[in-house]
């Protein structure tokens, strides 16, 4: 019998810087969307060269974990983000109802377990945020309804709860027609009397479920939440086809 050995060969700096990023990501420590610190900051945080750096930055980005955006800085992909949202570009432009509609089908699932998970998981500074945004929420209200962006942060701060990386990285590669099914439903909600209320109280309730750590209520409430958004897409879908 040939036995065929390699010769083992040390790491790189870079692989090693690699790895450490890959795990911060992985374990969700940094999420989708978040700032990567700068390579002059990674370099002294991890007492390396920023050529080293710089290196893994690229190794990382031609891997798809980061991107480098306009105006500067370097952030944390969504995973999933290219093979989901290209195929989906042009139906979100046109606000396709059908579209919409099944994608509330897939947030029933993904965020119902969210709150659930949420509810579990919560600590201080999770439930801190969600009081943050749900006073905002409550003071536009008062105005005449919120906007859909405090809205979209709301339930992206009950998937952060969640404590679960990939939970997020999948929401977050949805991001586009997540946000457009908020937008159309509240457009539509505000013009029926009532409905503001009724929404910031589905808020509300979502909220004190998961703060008083009651994971099957959490999950309900966002249940009955999603399937009023569910019958107004339907409405809107039914109100194309005639």
């Amino acid at each position: 019998m040939t036995i065929v050995l390699k010769p083992i060969r040390p790491k790189k700096i870079s692989e090693e810087i690699v790895e450490q990023i890959k795990g911060l990501i992985s374990n969700g420590d940094l999420k989708p969307g978040d700032r990567v610190p700068s390579e002059r900051e990674l370099a002294s945080m991890l007492g390396v060269s920023r050529p080293s750096v710089r290196e893994a930055i690229m190794v990382l980005s031609a891997m798809g974990f980061l991107e480098a955006r306009q105006g500067g800085g370097t952030f944390v992909r969504a995973l999933t983000e290219t093979s989901i949202m290209d195929p989906l570009a042009k139906l979100v432009e046109k606000k396709d109802p059908e579209l919409l509609r099944s994608l509330v089908e897939v947030r029933m699932g993904l965020e119902s377990w969210s709150a659930f998970l949420a509810a579990q998981r919560a600590d201080d500074d999770d439930l801190a945020e969600l009081r943050r945004i749900y006073a905002v929420m409550e003071k536009q209200a008062a105005r005449g309804g919120w906007d859909s962006t405090v809205d979209a942060e709301f339930h992206y701060a009950i998937t952060a709860a969640s404590h679960n990386s990939l939970q997020m990285h999948v929401l977050d590669s949805i991001h586009s027609i997540f946000h457009a099914t908020i937008q159309v439903a509240l457009m539509e909600f505000y013009q029926e009397e009532g409905h503001i209320q009724k929404l910031l109280t589905h808020h509300r309730e979502i909220m004190e479920a998961i703060a008083a750590h009651e994971p099957e209520l959490a999950r309900q409430k966002m249940m009955e939440h999603l399937a009023l958004v569910e019958d107004k897409m339907a409405q809107l879908l039914n109100d194309k086809d005639k």
